[in-house]
């Protein structure tokens, strides 16, 4: 049944659907025929299943499919012979952990017990399963040694050589499809990442690295956010996923990579479910970031993130509009943020961004809520933006004034096609990058590029109820085609 999905363990699955067209109140789920359970939200988790057994599955009124529980495999405890990892928080587990990696096979998974395991950067491969016990962390270092050689990554819309990250999965390749498949991340403990002293240990050894080039291009560098840019671009992230394909990362808690903590670049089908992200303090500090990748899901999360909670991108000119790889099909439902931008779509787009749907999130405690962002010489776009059921300080499509260094491509942004609905907006915003107070703002901010053939068009805002807002503003600039649908103003 289309719009019908199931991740399955031995004795667990977890179905997702997307939000319907008309949503129940209610979705009812039924097992073999037999009721099992409901809920208000658009997925459900069922345990205490039987391994390699097959369920027929229905979710009234969405549909029904017929689903397999996965057979049960051998767990290699990193802590037994012949690996010997030691989770004192102390000793480096590198090697041993490597080892144990790069064994474990199909019928295998990798198992953390309780313990904190340090560890530089660790490489994955397909068919590969990791769990991490309640009080497993996995600790990376805050050497930036630990995580050399350099690999080919991309950061911010730019392919370059970067630090390699805490778990790294497949080689970057923009011109091929998948090269690493199948793997699996989850449990009940922490993934956390060298964090500030990495992020900040690694910037001043790049500028040391690169101060003879630095001092040679002035004028580009202040072009640039900060002076630290340019060298704090090549930090490696928490965990890479590049040209991989059917990923699930879920119940864990990813906690202060050195810049973003999980980001997928070339790749599809990743999901991300019930996780926490941390990254407060952490400069560039996103939470889940698609990049050039298709149909990726997010649900059930939470973030306390210094940056983006989730920032979906595509390139940065010129060399985006080259590789012109889009990201499409991006999914992200039942979310909330605690600290944070918000979701963000930009300001990498150059290669294009479609069918981005959000739904029934809580982002009142973020900066941005929903904002769409770019530059006038990015080219590529966003087209098909459809955000409904959410509370959010203010809904954002804008220009900005960052990452706008290097060659501008052929045109502007393409801004097209977008639908919010049935959203509450606060017009009071969480002031991150600030004091952190709550601040007011206009509810509805929306505009295009001033170059004819370039606005914001085709928008509809449908059903707003605009809360509390001191402003109410409703700013629109560079627009065609707006239609505004029953908003109303509430105490």
């Amino acid at each position: 049944m289309a719009n019908l999905y199931a991740l399955t363990g031995p004795d667990r699955m977890t179905l997702y659907w997307d939000l319907p067209v008309q949503p129940s109140e209610r979705y009812e789920i039924l097992l073999d025929g037999v009721p099992c359970g409901s809920t208000d939200k658009t997925h459900f988790t069922l345990q205490g299943l039987t391994p390699r057994t097959c369920y027929a599955v229905e979710v009234r009124p969405v549909g029904s499919i017929q689903v397999v529980t996965e057979g049960e495999k051998r767990p290699l405890d990193v802590t037994a012979e012949p690996w010997g990892a030691v989770g004192d928080g102390k000793t480096d587990n590198t090697a041993a952990l490597q080892r144990v990696l790069d064994a474990c096979g199909l019928e295998e998974y990798v198992y953390f017990p309780a313990g904190v395991y340090r560890t530089g950067a660790l490489f994955g491969h397909s068919h590969l399963e990791i769990w991490l016990d309640k009080d497993a962390v996995l600790q990376g270092s805050s050497r930036p040694e630990d995580y050399e050689p350099r690999i080919l990554s991309r950061f911010e819309g730019t392919e370059m050589m970067c630090y390699a990250s805490l778990l790294n999965f497949g080689t970057l390749d923009h011109t091929a499809g998948p090269n690493c498949e199948d793997v699996r991340i989850w449990g009940e403990g922490t993934i956390c990442g060298g964090g500030y002293d990495l992020a900040w240990g690694t910037i001043a050894s790049e500028r040391e690295r690169m101060k003879e080039e630095l001092a040679a291009m002035q004028d580009l560098v202040k072009t640039c956010e900060n002076e630290n840019t340019i060298p704090g671009r090549v930090r490696g992230r928490l965990i890479n996923l590049s040209n991989c394909a059917h990923v699930r990362i879920s119940g864990l808690t990813l906690a202060d990579g050195p810049s973003w903590n999980v980001h997928m670049v070339y790749s599809r089908d990743i999901v991300t479910d019930h996780c926490t992200f941390r990254s407060k303090g952490i400069w560039n500090g996103d939470g889940w970031d698609p990049d050039s990748s298709e149909d990726c899901t997010l649900f059930g999360c939470t973030f306390y993130t210094q940056d983006d909670s989730v920032a979906i991108k595509s390139g940065k000119n010129p060399e985006g509009n080259r590789i012109n790889r889009p990201t499409r099909g991006i999914r992200v439902f039942d979310c909330r943020s605690s600290f944070g931008h918000g979701i963000c779509i930009g300001s990498e787009i150059s290669g294009g961004i479609e069918d981005v749907r959000i739904w029934d999130c809580d982002l009142e405690d973020s900066q941005f809520g929903v904002m769409v962002k770019g530059t006038k010489k990015r080219g590529g776009g966003v087209q098909g933006l459809s955000v409904r059921r959410c509370r959010l300080p203010r809904v954002m499509v804008c220009q900005v004034g960052y990452n706008d260094d290097g060659v501008p491509g052929p045109h502007p942004p393409v801004f097209r096609d977008y639908l919010f609905e049935d959203l509450t907006l606060t017009g009071l915003y969480r002031d991150v990058d600030g004091d952190g107070s709550m601040k007011p703002c206009a509810p509805v901010e929306l505009a295009g590029f001033d170059v004819p053939g370039y606005e914001l068009e085709q928008v509809t805002l449908r059903n707003l109820c605009l809360a509390g807002s001191e402003t109410r503003q409703l700013l629109l600039k560079d627009c065609r085609g707006v239609c505004m649908e029953n908003l109303n103003c509430v105490p």
